[in-house]
């Protein structure tokens, strides 16, 4: 989870760096703390359920029926699939909404975020597969910027400045 973590920072990174003075201050503030509320968030659940793991394999027997396993189990649960999911879905529609007013992507990618950021709100509570939406998604609009940093327009003989 540390390793994804500094991913989606790096990610952030990139997103900002790209959109460069054409950031919106109001969108990239929406932006900027939904992706790391989201990110915060992803951390917490991912220590609450570490904590399950090592309490169970300190005392299996002890901790199975406990309120304290159950209380972990919700809290952890609660939180990537109300909370978590929906910082991630206010995420997809600024970046997505940044992406169509500035070009940082294809338009698609962006109307595909829209899609996916409605999924994530209205089924993160009923479906535990959309967890795998925000990934796909990253990783999507990382090649197309991986892309268009290599083979776009810019970055021709001509643009390169010899």
């Amino acid at each position: 989870m540390p390793f994804a973590g500094v991913a989606f920072f790096w990610f952030l990174g990139v997103l900002r760096d790209r959109l460069g003075e054409k950031e919106d201050q109001f969108f990239a503030t929406v932006f900027l703390g939904s992706g790391l509320l989201f990110l915060a968030m992803m951390f917490v659940a991912a220590s609450a359920m570490a904590s399950i793991i090592l309490a169970h394999s300190a005392a299996p027997d002890a901790l199975l029926g406990s309120a304290t396993i159950a209380f972990a189990r919700a809290f952890t649960h609660d939180i990537m699939h109300i909370y978590a999911f929906k910082m991630a879905a206010v995420f997809m529609i600024t970046t997505s909404t940044l992406a169509i007013n500035t070009q940082l992507t294809a338009r698609w990618i962006a109307f595909l975020g829209y899609a996916s950021a409605a999924f994530l709100l209205v089924g993160s509570g009923y479906l535990d597969w959309v967890f795998f939406i925000v990934p796909a998604w990253v990783l999507l609009v990382s090649v197309n910027i991986l892309i268009d940093n290599l083979w776009g327009p810019q970055h021709t003989a001509a643009g390169d400045g010899g």
